[in-house]
């Protein structure tokens, strides 16, 4: 029984020995296999940790890039800002200048307004009085025209409407049928009147007479002992026009005054130019 115990041993032993083998294969085969897999995921999270490293620089530069172009919006905001509240005063104070300009103005017009209505006030009335004075001389003239007579002419018998007074005149001139010239004559003194000549000859202003001579196309006519308004008639031009004188007034310092009345086709005096 011994010697079986003590064969039985070794193969006890060899046998615990083997197991103990193959566990220790076992452990050191895992082991490896442990290891192996935690160096591949240190690997792993060492790259995880190199490319966050790597994304956290990318990210670092971006941020530092968009705080670089943060701050240069934010100057060129302030700046906009600025020029902007500057525009803004300088807008306020052109208006504000404006609005005292336009109150300014206003006073002004409100001025002139005032001295226009005054001036307009004074141009009526004094329109008011033109058309009163325009009223009476044209009541005046009325008048006048009504007073005025027709002579019969000393050499065809034909009655005139003669103008005895400056008034009169006047009108005969407005009709416009014919030209006038007046004239003051001085006896014995020649006297260019129109397109002819006339001399005093004599003058009586007790009776109101007169005597003068007509020059005309080489031509003289004598009109002796002629009264006051008397149309004196003569014919004058290379187509005989009937000219016609009237005497006004006699004075006793030997002078008469009166016009000389020509047909409108007559042919008008020469005037010479001064030099």
């Amino acid at each position: 029984m011994n010697e079986e115990t003590v064969q039985a041993s070794p193969r006890t032993y060899s046998a615990a020995l083997l197991a103990a083998i193959a566990v220790a294969l076992l452990l050191g085969i895992g082991g490896i296999i442990w290891t192996y897999t935690l160096s591949a995921k240190l690997a792993a999270q060492q790259q995880a940790v190199a490319d966050s490293t790597t994304q956290n620089t990318k990210l670092a530069a971006a941020l530092q890039d968009t705080n670089a172009r943060l701050n240069v919006a934010t100057d060129e905001l302030k700046n906009s800002l600025g020029l902007t509240q500057k525009q803004l005063d300088t807008r306020s104070a052109a208006l504000q200048v404006r609005e005292v300009r336009g109150e300014q103005t206003t006073a002004r017009l409100a001025t002139a307004q005032q001295q226009t209505a005054g001036q307009v006030a004074a141009v009526q009335t004094d329109v008011g009085g033109v058309k009163t004075d325009v009223a009476k001389t044209q009541s005046d003239l009325a008048d006048t025209n009504n007073q005025m007579m027709s002579m019969k002419g000393d050499l065809n018998g034909h009655s005139t409407l003669i103008a005895r007074n400056s008034d009169e005149l006047e009108i005969l001139k407005h009709k416009g049928d014919r030209n006038y010239y007046e004239f003051t004559l001085v006896r014995g003194q020649k006297q260019v009147v129109g397109t002819v000549s006339l001399t005093l000859k004599r003058a009586d202003s007790k009776r109101s007479k007169f005597t003068l001579s007509v020059f005309s196309d080489d031509k003289q006519y004598e009109k002796k002992d002629k009264s006051l308004n008397e149309p004196l008639q003569f014919y004058s031009g290379k187509e005989p026009m009937l000219f016609e004188i009237v005497v006004n007034n006699v004075s006793a310092k030997n002078t008469v005054t009166g016009y000389l009345s020509t047909p409108k086709g007559a042919p008008a005096p020469v005037v010479v130019a001064e030099r």
